[in-house]
């Protein structure tokens, strides 16, 4: 797919002043004011008075600046979108790319926004460290997952969600472990030059780690009686983000179940050749999953 056409709407934004100038941009671009600021344009005079006000903060400003000074080159961007929506359309070809656009939100809005018409990036948050200004009371080890190497796996993760079937009943560790295996897997395909570490938010020595310690970590899941567990806390704890699972050990990462969901999912495909993504993303069944993929690590 070639290089996808990126509004870059915050310097629109930027030219706001007063409310008059707020509806009209909103008027301008009224599935961004819909969808992204859930706000309708014609009547929502409260939502055109914070907008500009939004747009005359100085602090928003200067983060601005130090957003597009990294992210500087929207046609660079563009390719990088093209790139992977090309890959989507390969593997599901009723994808119709959405139209892109950047925002700089002051971490108020969404860090990513897609639905099958539009894509938001707030880029602000994706900025990186050599930004003055980052999203408060953010926990360091969710926050290193904000940089410019990271937008594009994020955004593959949240493309998954759109073909990542699971069974209506589903509410077992098994289940989430196998689903987030599935988006990981997803993310990989449409991002294949993307190392593990970017697509899972590991560090490389966690990446080491975990995967010399499969078969330790799999033995725990088995000799806890987990896989079939329900309890939405006990499951947050091993799917969900968490700078650590000591229950398994003090250097074992968070959302370590995705993870063994991932290597199920790999193991599955690589016993199936013939299946294709399409067809794994719509196997409702984790269960079937697990069974045929014959996931045995050695401990």
């Amino acid at each position: 797919m070639p290089a996808v056409q990126v509004q870059r709407l915050e310097a629109a934004f930027f030219k706001i002043q007063g409310p008059g100038g707020a509806m009209a941009f909103m008027n301008a671009h009224p599935a961004f004011a819909r969808f992204y600021l859930q706000r309708r344009t014609a009547t929502d005079t409260t939502g055109t008075t914070a907008l500009a006000r939004l747009a005359a903060e100085p602090h928003l400003r200067e983060l601005a600046q130090q957003t597009a000074t990294a992210f500087p080159d929207s046609a660079a961007l563009g390719r990088d979108l093209g790139a992977l929506f090309g890959r989507v359309k390969y593997y599901f070809p009723g994808f119709q790319a959405p139209r892109a656009a950047t925002f700089v939100s002051g971490f108020e809005g969404k860090d990513i926004f897609v639905n099958d018409s539009l894509l938001v990036l707030s880029l602000d948050w994706f900025a990186g460290p050599q930004a003055k200004f980052r999203p408060v009371e953010m926990p360091k080890y969710i926050l290193r997952n904000y940089t410019p190497a990271n937008l594009m796996p994020s955004l593959a993760l949240r493309v998954a969600t759109k073909y990542n079937r699971h069974e209506l009943t589903a509410n077992t560790m098994l289940d989430a472990m196998v689903s987030g295996g599935k988006a990981l897997y997803f993310a990989g395909r449409v991002l294949p030059c993307t190392p593990d570490s970017l697509l899972l938010g590991f560090t490389g020595k966690e990446v080491v780690g975990v995967t010399a310690n499969e078969g330790k970590i799999w033995a725990h899941f088995l000799e806890q009686n987990l896989l079939y567990n329900t309890t939405p806390f006990t499951i947050q704890k091993y799917v969900g983000e968490r700078p650590n699972v000591p229950e398994i050990d003090a250097t074992c990462p968070g959302r370590v179940g995705q993870w063994v969901g991932l290597q199920i999912v790999r193991k599955y495909m690589n016993d199936h050749p013939n299946v294709t993504l399409a067809q794994l993303m719509a196997e409702r069944s984790a269960q079937k999953l697990l069974n045929e993929s014959h996931y045995r690590p050695k401990r």
